[in-house]
């Protein structure tokens, strides 16, 4: 599903780093480097030559924050908004299709086990922050 899950990406014409830091700021909001990195799991290098990236194609732009004179927050632009929302709906299309060779059943099992790992990695990390 992994595999299946990064050509859907692919097929988007984004690569899977910027794909995931678009998908951040359409569903979270403007962030910080920091922020969107966290959400995806890229090594800090990574996910500066994803923004760097992604600025020059005009998907995103730098603007300061009003709370952190230091901080860089990263805003989509119109044009990143529309990339982004087009590359999510055919990417969601194309997971939805491969699910649906599972029952009502299944799928409602599948959800259920996905958020209870979710739950859990979320508050282990958590932890793991707390004691670092």
């Amino acid at each position: 599903m992994s595999a299946h899950a990064e050509r859907s990406i692919a097929g988007t014409g984004l690569c899977l780093s910027d794909f995931m830091a678009l998908e951040a700021l359409l569903h979270k909001g403007p962030l910080t480097i920091g922020e969107i990195r966290a959400k995806v799991l890229l090594a800090s290098g990574s996910m500066t030559a994803a923004i760097d990236r992604l600025e020059n194609l005009g998907l995103v732009r730098r603007g300061s924050s009003e709370t952190d004179r230091r901080a860089r927050v990263i805003h989509l632009t119109s044009k990143g908004s529309a990339e982004i929302r087009s590359a999510y709906r055919r990417h969601t299309r194309d997971l939805e299709a491969a699910a649906a060779v599972l029952s009502d059943l299944e799928t409602e099992t599948l959800y259920g086990l996905v958020r209870k790992l979710g739950l859990f990695a979320a508050s282990a990390a958590g932890e793991k922050e707390e004691r670092e």
